[in-house]
């Protein structure tokens, strides 16, 4: 290749903008044949106003574009918000990918949890190494972070060095795996690095973020002085947390039952790496009823209070085997996602009625952020003088922030990026010259459906103002053959007045019918939009909400 004429371009399809659904593509080559390599494919986790829909993925149609100059999908860390969408698009994408170990494990017990999924080609890299993916050099530099084997990525091109952060931290006790390799990323500052991409969760906190260890200090101190039961509800991928957790208890002579499925996954991957060697094997939920109240500690999921996790059925007493009561102890060893407040407000406030001692990091050093604080990345911008700096992983607050920290911290320049945009990175004046298509899909069921699909659109609709369904039968003199079948869901059984929703319903439908002239009757197309128009109407008029309504109209 004529390097002369190549260029190196950054192009992110997710996580800029956003927190979650990680995934960036870097691109070398000349225009119109470029070589791609993909880093991460991640989820986000749907809000309320999805009804219905757990997860999003990246639209990735213009991956599926270049595919066969795709080289590669390297994987910086196992959480779900840079793996999870791997199960699901490795179809549309069919390339080698790259991950360490851990990572290379989580995602195979995934892909055996559920039916039809791929057998994605996976090659297992080390922490430290270097792997070859032409026309790019990949180094995995070992960063820390709240999962095992997280890594950095020096991405080397012939136009320069790319630092690819991942989420990272500086911690000198990480509870388990490398720390931060700063000597590596000191020495790769030295070789030059053109630009960096880097975290921006925590860019609004000063200082540094608290070490595992320290977390590991203080929940032994508060289990130490339990009297009655202890559940300790975290992430189920913090393994160092995990093992925190286990030594905690070890220490107060108790048993460590798990309770949740994804904490047993992830348990299992750890057991099977050596990251819980010397740990004894945890109990099974099984267990719970029959360990006394001073000899247990459960590790739970829903630390984010999904409703169908561990943490809210325990809370509202009706999980089948674990139950509390006034003198047992909940620790949320986590911290709340921007969004989950309310779910977790209403699991502490269960807790407390049940009469059981709650601990937060409100009140206690009993979580770590596995993202960096402004001092920590205050020392990543003088271990490597990049050139240009992009800011990512984080929201519109969290990116511009750093943006001005970046410009402040010796970077010459400073590119403001989004979802979509083609960044040139070298040669010439960086800046974004372009846009890729972008988006956001729906995993509804089994299925990838875009964010603005009819279907997800209806069920939003139903969620707020309910459904009338009418099924009718027309002769063929034009007259109704029987009575129309009625069928209502999700509106009051009564109005404002007290009159009686069904009746609101079957006056319009009758009213409207009555009064179409007989030739009308027998166009079932004419007797639909009608009755459909008016029953909405009328319903509008009497609760205020006008419900999705159709009508079905049979001729016979």
């Amino acid at each position: 290749m004529d390097e002369g004429s190549a260029e190196l371009v950054f192009a992110p399809l997710g996580g800029l903008g956003e927190i979650g659904m990680n995934l960036a593509l870097y691109g070398f080559g000349r225009k119109g044949a470029k070589k791609w390599l993909m880093v991460d494919c991640g989820v986000a986790f749907a809000g309320p106003e999805l009804s219905g829909i757990d997860l999003i993925v990246p639209d990735i149609a213009f991956v599926e574009k270049i595919r066969q100059d795709l080289v590669g999908l390297v994987i910086t860390h196992a959480h779900e918000d840079h793996i999870g969408a791997v199960v699901d698009l490795w179809p549309r994408l069919g390339c080698r990918l790259y991950a360490t170990r851990f990572a290379a494990e989580l995602l195979q017990t995934k892909r055996l949890s559920e039916d039809g999924a791929p057998d994605v080609p996976i090659v297992v890299v080390a922490q430290g190494a270097n792997i070859a993916i032409e026309p790019f050099d990949v180094e995995f530099v070992a960063v820390a972070h709240s999962i095992p084997e997280s890594c950095a990525l020096a991405i080397r091109t012939p136009l320069g060095i790319i630092l690819h952060s991942g989420d990272w931290k500086i911690d000198s006790e990480p509870g388990l795996g490398k720390p931060t390799d700063a000597e590596r990323l000191r020495a790769i500052g030295d070789e030059g690095v053109l630009a960096l991409v880097s975290d921006s969760t925590n860019i609004l906190r000063e200082g540094v973020s608290p070490s595992e260890g320290e977390v590991g200090r203080a929940l032994r101190e508060i289990v130490a002085k339990a009297s009655g039961r202890v559940i300790v509800t975290t992430f189920a991928s913090n393994v160092a947390r995990i093992r925190a957790v286990a030594e905690a208890a070890m220490a107060a002579g108790r048993n460590v039952v798990l309770v949740g499925r994804a904490m047993e996954r992830v348990v299992a991957v750890a057991r099977e790496c050596g990251y819980l060697e010397g740990v004894p094997d945890f109990y099974s939920v099984d267990a719970f009823p029959h360990l006394p109240r001073d000899q247990v500690v459960v590790l739970a999921t829903g630390s984010q209070g999904e409703s169908r996790a561990a943490m809210a059925r325990i809370s509202e007493g009706e999980h089948p085997v674990v139950t509390l009561s006034p003198g047992d102890k909940v620790i949320f060893s986590s911290r709340t996602i921007p969004g989950n407040e309310r779910d977790v407000g209403r699991i502490i406030n269960g807790l407390i009625r049940l009469g059981v001692d709650v601990v937060t990091d409100r009140s206690a050093l009993v979580h770590a952020s596995g993202h960096p604080r402004r001092g920590e990345v205050a020392e990543l911008y003088a271990w490597t003088r990049p050139k240009i700096a992009i800011p990512a992983h984080g929201e519109e607050i969290h990116l511009t922030e750093h943006a001005a920290f970046a410009e402040k911290h010796g970077a010459e320049k400073v590119v403001k990026a989004r979802n979509g945009d083609i960044v040139l990175l070298a040669p010439g004046q960086p800046g974004v010259i372009g846009t890729v298509p972008s988006g956001r899909l729906c995993k509804d069921g089994n299925s990838l459906v875009p964010v603005g699909d009819e279907a997800v659109r209806a069920r939003q609709k139903l969620a707020v103002a309910g459904i009338v369904t009418i099924a009718l039968a027309i002769n063929a003199k034009g007259d109704l053959a029987g009575v129309p079948d009625v069928m209502t869901a999700g509106m009051p059984a009564r109005t404002r007045d007290g009159a009686a929703m069904d009746a609101v319903v079957d006056d319009a439908l009758f009213q409207t019918f009555d009064h179409l002239p007989r030739q009308k009757r027998r166009d079932a197309d004419i007797v639909s939009s009608a009755i459909e128009k008016a029953v909405r109407n009328a319903v509008a008029s009497a609760w205020g909400k006008r419900p999705a309504v159709h009508v079905l109209v049979v001729e016979v």
